[in-house]
C-alpha cells in the first residue's frame, strides 16, 4: 500500500506527540518500578502521569519544542529564525499562560505553557543567549553549552526532515540549529542524522536503506564516531532476537543524543508495527518521553498517521494544533 507524503508528515508529528505522552508518566523511573506500577508488560497505553493536574495524553517539552521548530521553519528556516522561535518556547516555561500581546500564534495556546521537566541545556542555552549566536561549522564545538550532547537536540528536530529539502540539506540545517542550545559535536550530528533519516523515509525508502544512507552522511564528519557507533549497535541488537525492554537498555537509556536516536531506530527496526514500537520505546529505565517522541516521529513517518492507534490519538494533548502545524508545513513545502 502506498503511503502519501501528507499521511507521513501528519504521522511523524502526531506519532512524536503520542510517544511523548506515553513516556511522560514513566520518565525517571527504573524499568522494575515501571513493571511494579503498570504490570509485567509495563506501559500499555496512555495513562495520567500521576502528577497533580496531569491527564492521560499530556505532552512535554519534546512536542512543545517540535512545534516551535515548525514555527521557525515557517518563519524563514534560518538558524536565526529558529532561535527566535525557541526563545518563544522559553517564554512558555517562564510564564503561567498567554500574555496580552503574544509574539507568536503558538503563544496563544495555554496548554503549551505546561512545564514538564524541560531539558536544562535547552533552558540555559536560550536563557543565557537572548541574542542570536551564529553557529560554527557543523561538527566543531559550538559556542553554546559546548560540552552538552543531551537528547534535546534530537527530540525537537523531526520537522527539519519533513521539509523535502533532501537528506544533505536536512542534515545540515538540523545540525546547525542544534548548536542554539547544545555545542557538543555529537549533539549536532545526531540531530542532523535524525533529520536526514526522516527525509529519506518520507520518500518511501525502506528503513534499513535509509539508515545506511544516513550513516554514509555521518561518515563525512570526523566527530561522528559516537553517533555511528550507537546506530550500529541498534541495528546489531535488533537483528539478534525478539524485541524487549532489556534489549532497549543495551542500546542505551536515551539521555544523550546518540542514544536517544539509536533507541528510536532499534524500536522501529525490531517492532512489527507502530503501536508496538511506541510501547517498546518508553518501557525502559531512561528518558522515556524523549525516546518515545523520537521513535514516534520515525514510525509515524514510516507507517503514516493512519497506522497510529486511533484511541490514543483521540486524547493526545494538542492534537488539533499538531495537525494544523503539519498542514502548514506541507503547504510551505509545496510553495517553496
Amino acid at each position: 500500500m502506498t503511503i502519501s507524503r501528507i499521511d507521513r508528515v501528519h504521522g511523524s508529528l502526531l506519532g512524536g506527540a503520542l510517544g511523548d505522552a506515553l513516556g511522560w508518566p514513566v520518565e525517571f523511573r527504573r524499568l522494575e518500578r515501571i513493571r511494579d506500577d503498570f504490570g509485567p508488560a509495563g506501559v500499555t497505553g496512555l495513562r495520567a502521569a500521576e502528577r497533580p493536574g496531569d491527564r492521560a495524553g499530556d505532552i512535554t517539552d519534546d512536542t512543545q519544542m517540535t512545534l516551535f521548530t515548525v514555527e521557525g521553519l515557517l518563519a524563514g528556516g534560518t538558524p536565526n529564525d529558529l532561535h527566535r522561535s525557541y526563545r518563544h518556547w522559553l517564554l512558555t516555561q517562564r510564564q503561567d499562560g498567554p500574555g496580552p500581546a503574544p509574539a507568536s500564534p503558538l503563544l496563544t495556546h495555554a496548554f503549551l505553557y505546561a512545564r514538564r521537566a524541560p531539558g536544562n541545556a535547552c533552558l540555559s542555552g536560550l536563557a543565557d543567549h537572548p541574542e542570536f549566536v551564529p553557529p560554527v561549522p557543523t561538527g566543531a564545538v559550538g559556542p553554546v553549552n559546548g560540552h552538552s550532547k543531551g537528547c534535546g537536540t534530537v527530540m525537537r528536530s523531526a520537522p527539519f526532515g519533513l521539509l523535502g529539502q533532501g537528506p544533505e540539506g536536512s542534515f545540515e540545517l538540523a545540525a546547525q540549529c542544534a548548536q542554539l542550545t547544545h555545542g557538543h559535536p555529537t549533539g549536532q550530528l545526531a540531530a542532523g542524522a535524525f533529520a536526514a533519516l526522516l527525509d529519506l523515509v518520507l520518500t518511501g525508502l525502506p528503513l534499513p536503506e535509509a539508515l545506511a544512507a544516513t550513516v554514509g552522511l555521518l561518515a563525512a564528519h570526523p566527530k561522528a564516531g559516537e553517533t555511528v557507533e550507537a546506530l550500529d549497535r541498534a541495528v546489531r541488537i535488533a537483528a539478534e532476537g525478539p524485541p524487549s525492554a532489556e534489549a532497549v537498555e543495551r542500546v542505551g537509556l536515551g539521555w544523550i543524543a546518540e542514544e536517544c536516536l539509536a533507541i528510536a531506530v532499534y524500536c522501529a527496526l525490531a517492532a512489527p508495527d507502530a503501536r508496538s514500537a511506541l510501547l517498546l520505546s518508553v518501557n525502559h529505565s531512561g528518558d522515556s518521553d524523549s525516546t518515545g517522541a523520537v521513535c514516534g516521529n520515525l514510525v509515524g513517518a514510516l507507517y503514516g498517521a493512519a497506522a497510529l492507534p486511533a484511541d490514543w490519538l483521540a486524547v493526545v494533548e494538542g492534537r488539533e494544533l499538531i495537525v494544523r502545524m503539519a498542514d502548514a508545513l506541507l503547504t510551505h513545502t509545496r510553495a517553496a
